[in-house]
């Protein structure tokens, strides 16, 4: 996916001629985001899932719950760990195999983005201190790919974690015991949207699609929580940002980000 050939460099040209014309190839203004279609329960036995369609690109994302151990340095805290995987039928020039640093990447700015902005009270998932935590694990699968997975797979993990219900368990004879039949709620604090944008030439958009994204000079992720306090930020890409531009960036991701939130609520009350 970031391989150039000469239509990529054709293709450029054209987005970047619209651009200056304040266009863009899909008809979106500049700081639209494509429409986001949210299903949650997609995945019937998971502890939690969703379903994410950002524009054409497609993410799904499972939610596993169960006993852990807990790091040495944070004994009285769980865990919470997100992955990512791309499918081969996704794109084209996908392959089978252990995941590359793009993959990587994907993986650790989705993590991040929900890890600081503490959606999870992981001092809540404490079976038995130093001894036994409730690990939570977002699996992200992307099906279909057309630009920005950041914000995809994010939406997907957000969704799967805001569906969850966590087992039970207690500590009996030194060891996790699963209490049959009881469930609870994860302890959600609030709920993350990252909105990612790209910069091609002098032109910042918001939530690039596939030619864009191949067309960027640079990127940033930016995630905000449900209170529009920025806590993670994540820069892409061989150009740079200016002050001016990542004070832009930081108040367009807090107000696209208020819009996709209320779409990550209603599909959290359809799924209850």
């Amino acid at each position: 996916m970031t391989s150039h050939t000469v239509i990529d460099e054709l293709k450029r040209n054209q987005i970047l001629e619209l651009l200056e014309q304040g266009k863009r190839v899909d008809g979106r203004a500049l700081d639209e985001s494509r429409e986001v279609s949210i299903e949650t329960n997609a995945i019937p036995k998971a502890n939690g899932s969703a379903r994410v369609r950002l524009g054409d690109t497609e993410v799904v994302c499972g939610v596993k719950i169960q006993p852990d151990r807990p790091f040495p340095d944070t004994g009285d805290k769980g865990l919470f760990i997100c992955t990512a995987e791309l499918l081969p039928l996704s794109h084209p020039t996908v392959e089978t195999g252990p995941p590359g640093p793009e993959v990587i990447e994907l993986a650790r700015v989705v993590d991040r983005g929900i890890r600081e902005s503490h959606m999870i009270d992981v001092s809540q998932l404490v079976i038995e201190k130093d001894k036994s935590v409730i690990g939570v694990f977002a699996d992200n699968v992307v099906v279909d790919y057309d630009g920005n997975l950041f914000d995809a797979c994010s939406y997907a993990a957000t969704a799967a974690l805001l569906s969850s219900k966590s087992p039970k368990w207690n500590w009996v004879d030194d060891a996790p015991a699963l209490v049959e039949g009881e469930e609870v709620d994860v302890p959600i604090t609030t709920i993350p949207v990252s909105v990612t944008m790209g910069k091609i030439g002098n032109h910042i958009i918001v939530d690039p699609n596939g030619d864009e994204w191949a067309s960027m000079d640079a990127r940033i992720t930016i995630t905000s929580d449900s209170d529009g306090n920025i806590c993670a930020l994540q820069k892409g890409g061989d150009d740079g940002f200016t002050q001016d531009e990542i004070v832009q960036c930081g108040e367009i991701s807090v107000r696209v980000g208020a819009k996709i939130r209320e779409k990550l609520k209603a599909a959290q009350q359809g799924g209850q």
